[in-house]
């Protein structure tokens, strides 16, 4: 899989939580708080959701209205692929598709599917876990699976936290930090969580493109909405409270190349809560010919490989994504990743290469295989 001639994959993230957790109503808030990202929305298995109701529902089937968008009916869960392959078309635009799994689905089994598929222009988002924070050890006790999923999560968002005692709070993310070691967790009310830990930070749509969009999701604010039952307490709980951010970024800019051992060091080794790492890596000597677009998500970690296009200057540029980080301390780890003016003068090591060869995805049948990393 080659982005140079592939174009820019779309991340395809897996919401998952049980019935009640508060998966439609992140997801509902995500697709009011977009800022102009087109979002297409993969819904309990059965069909495809984009927010502008304009060009999936059209390439997918049937619609039915479903207050931000289209429903777009699908007859077999296996058919996943091809709406996955329709909605990642250039054509629609999409800057981000979410599989809103059901409450009772396996999620590990929607990320073996998504990561042995071979459609280019996709990549894996990540496995996003809602928890209930009132209703934890009870959903524990009738769900024992909710252990593994927070096992397997690359973010949890602990939502409905306004209904728990602080103490409460603090005793429900030591379990989920121990349940899910791994995970980004993001404490939220009402799933208001920032949607940019979702959206790829290399692709925000260009200013033409907000303005396009601006009478969908912003008229609604400005025109005023007709709000009643339960929505009515959210509505008015995102007057009284912005989005809860609960996440901070780093962004590395660096000419010298990178250490191959020590950047795979970093990688491997990357610290609890780092959510996501996205961008470009130039190895200097140990491949000139080639930079190297790094993709990871909690886990999950990707390398492709392609050909320096001409009149790019030679540099590293990584975004890192994560909840509860040390962005100063990352900052730094990474700085010690770069090579120094004596070791650029070295030949390389050619076996150097190796640990990042091992992400490099060959085909289908390797990546399932390999799974998350």
């Amino acid at each position: 899989m080659n982005p140079s001639t592939t174009g820019r994959q779309i991340p395809v993230v897996v919401l998952t939580g049980f019935l009640g957790s508060g998966k439609t109503t992140l997801l509902n808030h995500l697709l009011r708080r977009r800022a102009g990202n087109r979002i297409a929305v993969v819904v309990n298995d059965f069909g495809a959701v984009e927010i502008d109701a304009m060009t999936v529902a059209g390439q997918v089937g049937s619609t039915v209205s479903l207050g931000n968008g289209c429903l777009c009916c699908a007859v077999d869960a296996s058919e996943l692929d091809g709406y996955l392959e329709r909605l990642s078309r250039p054509a629609a635009r999409i800057d981000l598709i979410v599989i809103e799994a059901s409450g009772l689905a396996e999620p590990q089994e929607l990320v073996r599917m998504i990561l042995t598929g071979d459609n280019p222009r996709t990549v894996y988002g990540g496995l996003v876990q809602v928890v209930d924070a009132a209703e934890f050890d009870a959903t524990r006790e009738r769900h024992p699976e909710t252990d593994r999923h927070l096992a397997i999560a690359d973010l949890v968002v602990l939502n409905k936290t306004d209904r728990v005692t602080p103490a409460e709070h603090e005793r429900v993310l030591g379990v989920i930090g121990t349940l899910g070691p791994g995970a980004a967790v993001v404490s939220a009310s009402y799933g208001r969580i920032d949607p940019g830990l979702l959206f790829d930070p290399a692709a925000r749509p260009a200013e033409d493109e907000k303005i396009r969009q601006l009478s969908f999701e912003d008229l609604r604010a400005d025109e005023g909405e007709d709000h009643t039952g339960e929505d009515a307490g959210e509505h008015a709980g995102e007057h009284a409270h912005h989005p809860h951010t609960g996440y901070e970024s780093v962004s590395y800019d660096e000419p010298a190349a990178m250490d191959p051992r020590r950047l795979m060091a970093f990688l491997d080794s990357r610290p609890e809560g780092l959510y996501r790492v996205k961008g470009f890596v130039d190895f200097g000597a140990a491949d000139p010919g080639n930079r190297y677009a790094v993709h990871a998500v909690g886990r999950f970690l990707r390398f492709y490989p392609e050909p320096w296009p001409r009149g790019t200057e030679r540099r590293t540029q990584l975004v890192l994504i994560g909840s509860g980080i040390d962005s100063d301390a990352l900052a730094k780890e990474l700085t010690v990743c770069a090579v120094t003016g004596t070791e650029a003068a070295t030949a390389p090591d050619e076996s150097a290469m190796w640990g990042v060869l091992r992400y490099v995805r060959s085909e289908p049948a390797a990546e399932e295989a390999a799974g998350p990393a």
